[in-house]
Parts: C-alpha cells; sequence; structure tokens
C-alpha cells in the first residue's frame, strides 16, 4: 500500500517516494490548451495548491528538464498527446512562494520580504557574471543578493529579475507565485493592511502587469484581492474561484477520486463517513472534498476528526467572527444547525469592507471554505446566492471557535455542564454557570448595547445544543415574539422558552426577571411547542446587569 503524502507539497518527492498521488496533471493539458497571460487560482488553505504550482513547475521548468520528465512517467499528461509532453521542460521558470510571510507588524514583514528576495536572487547568481549586464544593474543585484535594498528596490526586484532572466535565457519567463495573499491577510489581522497594501500593490503590479519579460504567470491564493488595485489595469488576469467554477476539479478531490483513494487504502466502507465529514464544497458545478482531511482520515485508519481544524489556519474565522452583528450571530446558529443564509457575493470583497458591509463576510466565508454555494437565481441584475456550511466538520470548527469566545479562562466542558443544568431545570446552577461566564466575558464585548450583547451570548452557549436540538431566535409563537427557544429534535425531552430582560440597576434584577417569566405566559409562548406536539417546556425569566444575572 502507498504511504500518503501529508504535509507534502514537492511534486518530485511525493513522485520520487512512491506516495499515492491524485493525478492532476490533465490540468497542465486544459492549462495549455486555454492560458492567458496571468491566472489566478483561488482556492480555500489546505487544498494542495502548493503541491499543484509546484507540478506545473517540474513541467515548464527547463533547468534538469530530463530529469523531471521522469517524474511524469505514467502519469495522464504523458496520455494526452506528445504535443503536450512537446511543452515539458521547455521554459524559463521563477517560482515563489509568499506562504511564510507571517508577522505581526510591517517593519519585521518588510524585513521578511527582504530576506525571502535575498535567497531567491542567490538562486540566479549566476546572472551577476553576465557581460551583457550592464554595472548598474549588477551593483542593483548585488543589494538584493545580500539584503540590503531599499523597501523601493524591494519592490521593482521580481520585475527586474524577471528582464535579467529574459535576456540571459533568451526567452521569457514563467512566473509560479504560491499564496500571494499571506502576507495581506496577515497584515489586517494584525493592523497594519495600508502599509502591506501599498508595497504589495507596486511589488505585483510591476511583475505582472505590460512586462515584456513575462512568458505567462499562476498565482494560488484564497481571496481576490482587487479592489484596491493589487491588480488594477490588469487587462490580462484570469480569474479562477470557487464563485466562477471555472478549472473546478484542478484543486482539491472530485468523488471519484476519493472513491479511488479509498479503494487503494482498503477501506471502501468509509466512504458514507467521507461524505458527512469532508465533502459538501462545489467550485462552481463540481463537487469536492477537503484533501487534507481525507488524507489525514486514511492515515488515522478511518477514525472521523475535524482536521482541518487542526492546521492552526483558523484565525481568519476567528477575526471574521470577532466582527458579527447580532443578526449576523443569529445566521450563524441557523447555519450550525444546517439551515442556509442569503447574501449577495463579490469577489473584489476586501478586509476594511468586513466592519460595515454584511455580504463581504459571507464572500469571504465562502472564498476561505467555510460556506459553500447551494443554488443562486437572478434578481433583477444581480446574483443572489444561497449559502450553507458544507460538512460536518467545519460546523465543528465554527462551534470551536464560537464557543472559545465564551469562555477564557474556562474549559468547553464547563460550559457544556452549564448548558446541561439548563436543560435539566436546575435554575440555581444554570445560574451561577451563567454569572461566572459573564464575570469572564462582559468587559471583552461592548454591553452598552444592552439585551443585544445578553441575546449574542447565549445564542453562542446555545451551539452546544445543535444538532440534538433545534434553536430559534426572535421567532413568533402566541401573541409575540420570544428571545430564544430550544426545541427537542427526540421524543421524551423538553423544550426550553427563554425571554430576557436588561435592568437599569442591581436593585431592579429580581423584578425584571419576573416581569421576563409573567411575559412567557402572559404572550402564550408556549403555543408553537404545542403544535408541535411538545408538552414539557421549561420557562425562564432572565434579568442582566452589566456582569450579574438573576433568573427565575
Amino acid at each position: 500500500m502507498q504511504g500518503l503524502p501529508i504535509g507534502m507539497d514537492d511534486f518530485a518527492k511525493v513522485r520520487k517516494g512512491n506516495y499515492y498521488f491524485v493525478d492532476k496533471t490533465m490540468a497542465i493539458r486544459d492549462f495549455l490548451d486555454n492560458h492567458g497571460e496571468v491566472l489566478l487560482l483561488t482556492r480555500p488553505r489546505r487544498f494542495g495548491k502548493t503541491l499543484f504550482l509546484s507540478m506545473f513547475y517540474y513541467f515548464f521548468a527547463a533547468a534538469h528538464g530530463k530529469e523531471h520528465r521522469e517524474l511524469f512517467r505514467g502519469l495522464a499528461i504523458e496520455t494526452a498527446g506528445e504535443r503536450y509532453m512537446e511543452e515539458q521542460g521547455t521554459r524559463c521558470v521563477l517560482f515563489l512562494t509568499l506562504k511564510d510571510i507571517k508577522h505581526r507588524n510591517w517593519p519585521d514583514m518588510l524585513a521578511k520580504f527582504r530576506f525571502l528576495l535575498s535567497d531567491l536572487y542567490d538562486q540566479y547568481a549566476y546572472l551577476m557574471e553576465a557581460s551583457i549586464f550592464s554595472q548598474a544593474e549588477r551593483r542593483y543585484f548585488q543589494r538584493v543578493h545580500d539584503g540590503l535594498a531599499s523597501p523601493v528596490e524591494m519592490e521593482e526586484a521580481l520585475r527586474r529579475l524577471m528582464d535579467m532572466m529574459k535576456r540571459y535565457h533568451h526567452q521569457p519567463v514563467v512566473l509560479l507565485l504560491d499564496e500571494y495573499d499571506i502576507p495581506v491577510q496577515q497584515a489586517w489581522e494584525h493592523g497594519f493592511y495600508e502599509d502591506c497594501m501599498a508595497f504589495m500593490r507596486n511589488f505585483l503590479s510591476a511583475a505582472l502587469k505590460t512586462n515584456p519579460s513575462l512568458d505567462f504567470a499562476v498565482l494560488t491564493g484564497v481571496l481576490r484581492i482587487a479592489k484596491e488595485s493589487i491588480f488594477s489595469g490588469l487587462n490580462n488576469l484570469e480569474v479562477s474561484s470557487v464563485i466562477n467554477g471555472t478549472y473546478a476539479d484542478w484543486i482539491g478531490f472530485t468523488p471519484e477520486e476519493v472513491r479511488a483513494l479509498a479503494h487503494a487504502q482498503q477501506q471502501d466502507a468509509a466512504l458514507p463517513v467521507l461524505h458527512d465529514w469532508y465533502d459538501g464544497y462545489r467550485f462552481g458545478e463540481q463537487e469536492i472534498y477537503n484533501p487534507w482531511s481525507v488524507l489525514c482520515f486514511f492515515k488515522e485508519q478511518g477514525q472521523p476528526q475535524p482536521y482541518w481544524a487542526h492546521t492552526s489556519g483558523n484565525a481568519l474565522l476567528s477575526e471574521l467572527l470577532k466582527q458579527t452583528d447580532p443578526v449576523q450571530e443569529e445566521n450563524l446558529l441557523r447555519l450550525i444547525q444546517g439551515q442556509t443564509v442569503t447574501a449577495v457575493l463579490t469577489e473584489h470583497t476586501i478586509y476594511p469592507e468586513l466592519a460595515d458591509n454584511p455580504d463581504a463576510l459571507y464572500t469571504i466565508l465562502l472564498l476561505t471554505g467555510y460556506l459553500k454555494i447551494v443554488s443562486r437565481r437572478l434578481i433583477v441584475d444581480t446574483w443572489v446566492y444561497v449559502l450553507a456550511i458544507p460538512n460536518r466538520e467545519v460546523r465543528s470548527i465554527y462551534r470551536s471557535e464560537i464557543l472559545s469566545r465564551l469562555s477564557p479562562g474556562r474549559t468547553i466542558s464547563y460550559l457544556m455542564t452549564t448548558m446541561e443544568s439548563l436543560m435539566a431545570g436546575n435554575a440555581q446552577a444554570f445560574a451561577r454557570g451563567l454569572q461566572e461566564i459573564l464575570m469572564k466575558v462582559a468587559s471583552v464585548y461592548d454591553t452598552a448595547n444592552r439585551e443585544a450583547f445578553y441575546h449574542g451570548l447565549l445564542l453562542g452557549m446555545m451551539t452546544l445544543l445543535v444538532p440534538e436540538y433545534e434553536v430559534k431566535s426572535n421567532r413568533e409563537s402566541g401573541l409575540g415574539r420570544y428571545d430564544l427557544a430550544i426545541y427537542p429534535t427526540h421524543k421524551g425531552q423538553c423544550g426550553v422558552i427563554l425571554e430576557f430582560k436588561a435592568a437599569g440597576s442591581p436593585a431592579e434584577l429580581l423584578s425584571k426577571a419576573q416581569e421576563a417569566r409573567h411575559q412567557i405566559d402572559e404572550k402564550d409562548y408556549e403555543a408553537d411547542f404545542r403544535i408541535r406536539g411538545i408538552h414539557k417546556v421549561l420557562k425562564y425569566g432572565i434579568a442582566f446587569c452589566g456582569k450579574q444575572v438573576v433568573l427565575v
């Protein structure tokens, strides 16, 4: 049985080590038949973008081209026709990855760029000895090589290296740029977005826009960063994303590929579990599995876990969830319960829009792999999308990230114990647990919004009950609208109604809690439970004042 290439992103290492390889080489045929000058592939993290781009490098690079030809022996591209294999080992290729540009401030990130460019130039140190270059060009090359280039000189480093390579090798350069948007994401998370954008705009535009030394370029990333001119004026750009669906099967595993892998691992019976946990992505019309998690699943002998969550790449989701408003928090709860949300998507979304544009939030959640497209329809001149959580693994990541915000200094098991007290009718224990949680988190969030803050807090805690219970928020029942209701999904379980009040002072807490409890009966919020045939319902009136709570 072949080994599994988990965490391996070098195509030659995978092939020479005889690891199991999901053959994506027909992408080379598709690219050669249709390619333009610049192709941007945006896909979620850990979906195999680096390995894919490495495959392109070993196919096209002239350096060691004959040796690399053996890597494609027996693969689909070899049987696609000799005219495709004639392209193997014929190009001058520059391969650069920005995946390690992860820093918490701009000076450190700029220093990392300087080291990265120094290492890149060192690979082409032979250019310094060529007589075709002027002394000024060689001095510039030396400064970048020695890590002495200024920020302005660094912005030109990629273009100028490509120019020298073209003149030396007498052919234009293929640029393969991996994870181009990692620096921008890191800059947004840590508060120096503008500085990073100013550099990246010049760095990439110089290499991609009207560059006579460019043969073609393939870039990979998670997001298309377009609105703030990273690709401004780049008329030769083609984008393949999870939204438009072009080249949909290039990255990620198709159902057929997963079935073949399961058979090779002698685990055909595991296919239903794989489908439940790791399927559900849709790139255009193509059904896609998460390749990282599928490989980890087989390595761990068929044990389903949220492997994607264990790659320490959920910082973006955590940051996005911090910026949700009460309506979005309710939508997130609906998503976790298997329901859908509707949004207008735009691939021109930029990070600063997240605070003011709810559709920007859903766009980024989709592009980063935390949502999938269920359907779309054209309303007037606008495409409107119905979105859902792709699978069980991603749902568990949402729950974990939401709950982690509610339990600083406390374990998730403590939250579970508190919710068990609620469902068991142990009001005193639930009140004590809720009080403890408020003491930890109330100072972190803005409680000025009174009931909305407490409502959001309880909504987050309710994620622990899904899918065993159905949670509804602000829904009509009887003669009014309750705050929260918990409906059992199995016979014999009891339901719960919660009504909240914000007290103006600690002295009002008890009377406000009693008022909330009386409102449940007065408005007959239990009506919807009776319609569903649920006759045992726990009713709680809860009053909040700052970090204090009273429940009746």
